[in-house]
């Protein structure tokens, strides 16, 4: 599904804005984050190292303000009608997907973020590490560790080998 969207938006805005930028926005958005980000870089055939740091870059920016702020914004729109059964969902699906960190703590939350699989990453982390209302310090150090994981495991899986090999 990532390399879809991925697909579908290199489509879409390239010719139009920079290739940057289009890894960029599509690291930034939930359930593309940097694996789709490196999916398009690897489509637009971009280098792979100034990629993964946009990518990286692009996935980590909401991740202090989910961490911070989405426990507020819930509450204020709990009570609103269409929001609050949005809000009950996402709720829902984010704590039926925390049994590893509630039972692992931070090395669960670490888990869950580095595997780069459908629904796992830094804004579900995030908002995980929220919900269960865990230390924002380091629930932030620990989501950036994860992210850059998946990072090098999605450059894998995009680049190849002998393209990670060459990053160190």
């Amino acid at each position: 599904m990532a390399e879809q969207l991925a697909t579908f938006l290199v489509d879409l805005f390239q010719n139009k804005i920079p290739e940057e930028l289009i890894i960029f926005v599509i690291s930034l958005f939930p359930i593309l984050e940097l694996r789709g980000g490196m999916i398009a870089a690897s489509i637009l055939g971009l280098e792979l190292i100034p990629s993964f740091i946009i990518c990286y870059i692009g996935n980590m920016i909401p991740v202090p303000f989910i961490l911070l702020f989405i426990r507020k914004i819930f509450q204020f729109l709990r009570d609103k009608p269409f929001f609050g059964k949005v809000i009950q969902k996402l709720e829902i699906r984010s704590m039926r997907k925390s049994d590893t960190v509630k039972k692992y703590g931070k090395w669960g939350l670490l888990a869950f973020v580095a595997i780069p699989l459908p629904g796992t990453g830094g804004w579900t982390g995030a908002l995980i590490a929220a919900l269960l209302d865990m230390r924002i310090k380091t629930s932030t150090f620990v989501i950036a560790v994860g992210v850059f994981i998946a990072g090098v495991i999605m450059s894998v899986i995009s680049y190849g080998i002998p393209a990670l090999i060459s990053m160190f």
